[in-house]
């Protein structure tokens, strides 16, 4: 089919009538498109959500949605497209989930034709999408399977076969399975797009317009992005239609609990701030630029006594999986991630990022700047910056609208203990915890499931 020919199909749409009436959720009552609302509303109760999840919300201690949901939850259960604008930790999966949920409550899926799609750009997220909505597509007895690369191809493919109404995926393993023709997106009614910036930035955007093409041209779509250029502004043109638009935060750079300092430093001193900040009282995650330098800082900060560990993309998923766990419970507490996990880690109460190695561009800048301060809480944003990165580092922050503090420091000064809280590290090398064995979800496939399918699992 050609591209004109979607677009033409995309402008005569209308909304199939599957939004539930909130006193009856279990019917398949019409409820037209309505204007775009624009107040907060001051609890769940006033929103028109399915009653059954009302009170899963209570027993999750949430009764107040944040700005994002009670902006963008009437639009969505109404059935209209929605752009949401909004920094992670302000509350987007709900904001989308949530009006999915009541719109599919009472539906069934068959075999391998999922009703809503959920897609985003690593597996981390998809793991906290899954976790997060689990309670409540429980309540109201939907399926949901979570899609990625790394774990067992043959497993997803038979919970697809088995029947689930959501389906949350990276968009390289979707294509894989819909390749295989284990996956069909033909009946899909709801369509999210979860940090959408991202995946652009990731170079998915020709496998997330595949993907939007083989859903149905009248279903709703939801796209919640940090920024909104360049390609992100390419598939909204081309794929909603006359969204409600609702942005409630302010740049990364601009929120008024986030301090940012540039700590110049010598080259040959970077190490050693670098362990007594991974000593501090507190859980750090330090971005570095290469996979390579991530393991070198982890195992340097294990020898010095913390307890320390590398995240990137050379790692499997079931070591993603711990690695993020141990971090979460404290096990571990400096993480040394690449950029490819800045937007997959989502820890409400972190209060200090740090680049040991100074971001590519602005976008990175905010990207890892926004794995704290989040959810109105505060924290700080430290950028160690040695003599010839200071000038190339000054035009980043200026792009990305940040103004840092500057301070030259030594591993031992007390300006990096006041402003990281950095600690003499005890020198007794540190050992995690073992892994525990894998479970049958994080077990990857035998090599002779890879055969019998034709294609090794990615």
């Amino acid at each position: 089919m050609s591209t004109a020919a979607p677009d033409r199909a995309r402008r005569r749409r209308r909304r199939p009538p599957q939004a539930p009436a909130a006193t009856a959720p279990e019917t398949a009552a019409a409820v037209p498109p309505q204007p775009a609302v624009h107040h907060d509303a001051p609890g769940f109760a006033d929103l028109p959500l399915h009653p059954a999840l009302l009170g899963v919300l209570a027993k999750q201690g949430l009764t107040v949605p944040s700005p994002i949901q009670a902006r963008t939850i009437p639009d969505a259960v109404a059935g209209r497209d929605v752009l949401g604008g909004a920094r992670t930790g302000s509350g987007k999966t709900l904001a989308f989930g949530l009006p999915m949920l009541t719109r599919l409550a009472g539906r069934r899926a068959a075999a391998r034709r999922p009703l809503a799609l959920v897609l985003v750009p690593t597996r981390e997220l998809a793991a906290q999408v899954s976790t997060a909505l689990a309670p409540y597509a429980r309540e109201l007895k939907l399926r949901t399977v979570t899609v990625v690369g790394g774990l067992s191809l043959g497993r997803q493919s038979d919970q697809l076969r088995n029947g689930a109404e959501i389906v949350i995926a990276t968009p390289g393993r979707l294509n894989d399975l819909l390749e295989r023709g284990d996956c069909r997106l033909d009946e899909v009614a709801v369509t999210v797009l979860d940090e959408a910036d991202q995946m652009a930035d990731m170079g998915f955007l020709p496998q997330v317009t595949s993907l939007l093409i083989a859903t149905p041209p009248g279903g709703q779509r939801m796209l919640f992005s940090a920024t909104l250029d360049g390609d992100v502004d390419r598939l909204i043109r081309r794929f909603l239609n006359e969204p409600a638009r609702h942005s409630v935060d302010p740049p990364a750079g601009a929120v008024a609990t986030m301090d940012h300092h540039l700590l110049h430093i010598e080259a040959a001193d970077k190490d050693a701030a670098t362990a007594r900040i991974g000593a501090r009282d507190g859980r750090v995650i330090m971005f570095v630029k290469t996979q390579h330098r991530a393991d070198r800082v982890a195992k340097r900060l294990l020898a010095s006594g913390v307890t320390a560990a590398a995240l990137h993309g050379g790692k499997s998923q079931p070591q993603r999986t711990r690695i993020l766990e141990q971090f979460r419970s404290g096990a571990v507490n400096a993480l040394i991630a690449t950029d490819l996990a800045a937007r997959g880690i989502h820890i409400d109460d972190l209060d200090l990022v740090v680049n040991y190695d100074p971001p590519n561009d602005a976008k990175d800048y905010l990207h890892r700047g926004g794995r704290t301060a989040r959810a109105g809480r505060s924290g700080t944003v430290v950028t160690l910056v040695s003599g010839d990165e200071r000038r190339a580092t000054s035009r980043l922050l200026a792009a990305a609208g940040v103004k840092a503090r500057t301070t030259t420091v030594g591993p031992h000064d007390h300006e990096l203990t006041r402003i990281t809280g950095a600690r003499t590290p005890s020198g007794v090398p540190a050992v995690l915890p073992a892994p525990t064995p894998a479970t049958p979800e994080q077990a990857p496939p035998t090599a002779r499931g890879r055969r019998s399918r034709g294609r090794r699992a990615r």
